[in-house]
């Protein structure tokens, strides 16, 4: 009798740990999308605000920071990142390196629209793919090539005619000068492994907001002048978009499979062009269209590629599927779900 209430309890335990798992998953991807869709309606609430993009993105970085750092504090949690020093300065340079890229983004904004600026902005994940062979000596994938060179040919196509006229816009650049600014805040933080969490993107912010409050201050002096109008939207900018929305991204990615994180992260650019085509009335071209889809499709591309070698890798060097436990190893159990 007792054997058998060991079962049934067993059982019960059994399937409640990868239904319990899925609900959580689940959960972790409904806050990562509410997160993503957030950050792809920064350039249509910008546009609501009347101010500068340098002022906007300051009072951005402030709420922000603001708002994680009284997050943090009320989870009692204590500040980890001065055990590493070394990764400590990665991190705020990571930091330093988000302000700038936020600066030219919204400046881009500014000049040449959302869609435009968002395009350009996400040539940033394929220049990491590229540069991850130098940065981190990891091998170059024939995916990462594939996917460069489909961004390349879509910019070509979103911007080809003033190139061809040599009118290559000051817009244009500072969307590229955002793209390169996002790639070297993506890899001073990944070499910033051991500071992880909440803290994470806090110390980001903070360091974000103190770039651009040095430049602010260079460029006009330490004065804002907020609209009446425009407090609204910029509240929305500070608290929602980048307060709440880090929050949210940051403790979900944790529960997320890679693929997943980064394959959803680029409904952020799609959502970023239908928000831009119904709030404010912009389209592309039908040959900006097709470099829409290259540029969007060259990107998720070259990251399913990549991982689909690195989960084959896994499993000819483990012999079972990632995710496996040693137990399910040793039994050839299906894996649980994470």
């Amino acid at each position: 009798m007792f054997a058998w209430h060991q079962g049934v309890n067993y059982w019960h335990f059994a399937c409640r740990q990868p239904m319990m798992a899925g609900i959580m998953r689940n959960r972790d991807t409904l806050k990562y999308l509410a997160a993503v869709i957030l950050f792809g309606s920064n350039g249509v609430v910008a546009s609501r605000i009347a101010m500068s993009s340098y002022d906007i993105v300051l009072t951005r970085t402030l709420i922000g920071a603001l708002f994680l750092a009284a997050v943090f504090l009320s989870s009692r949690a204590k500040p980890t990142c001065w055990r590493d020093k070394r990764h400590c300065v990665f991190l705020l340079a990571s930091g330093v390196a988000m302000g700038a890229s936020w600066l030219f983004l919204f400046e881009a904004y500014t000049q040449v629209g959302v869609s435009v600026a968002t395009l350009a902005y996400y040539c940033g994940p394929v220049i990491v793919m590229v540069l991850a062979p130098v940065v981190f000596r990891e091998r170059l994938a024939v995916s990462s090539v594939i996917g460069f060179l489909a961004v390349v040919v879509g910019m070509l196509c979103v911007n080809g005619q003033a190139l061809v006229a040599g009118q290559a816009s000051s817009g244009l650049i500072f969307g590229v000068l955002a793209a390169v600014a996002y790639s070297a805040m993506v890899i001073l933080n990944k070499k910033a492994g051991s500071i992880t969490g909440l803290e994470n993107p806090m110390w980001q912010l903070i360091a974000a907001f103190g770039t651009v409050a040095v430049f602010v201050v260079l460029k006009q002096g330490f004065t804002i002048h907020v609209p009446p109008g425009s407090w609204a939207p910029v509240l929305v900018l500070g608290l929602l978009n980048t307060g709440v929305g880090c929050y949210l991204y940051f403790s979900a990615i944790g529960g997320m499979r890679a693929q997943s994180v980064a394959i959803l992260g680029y409904l952020e650019p799609l959502s970023a062009l239908l928000f831009a085509a119904a709030f404010l009335g912009e389209s592309l071209r039908p040959i900006q269209a097709v470099g829409a889809t290259l540029i969007l499709g060259g990107a998720v591309l070259g990251e399913l590629l990549r991982q689909r070698v690195i989960t084959t890798k896994r499993i000819q060097a483990d012999g079972a599927p990632p995710g496996w436990d040693e137990g399910q190893r040793r039994q050839g159990a299906p894996p649980l779900m994470r």
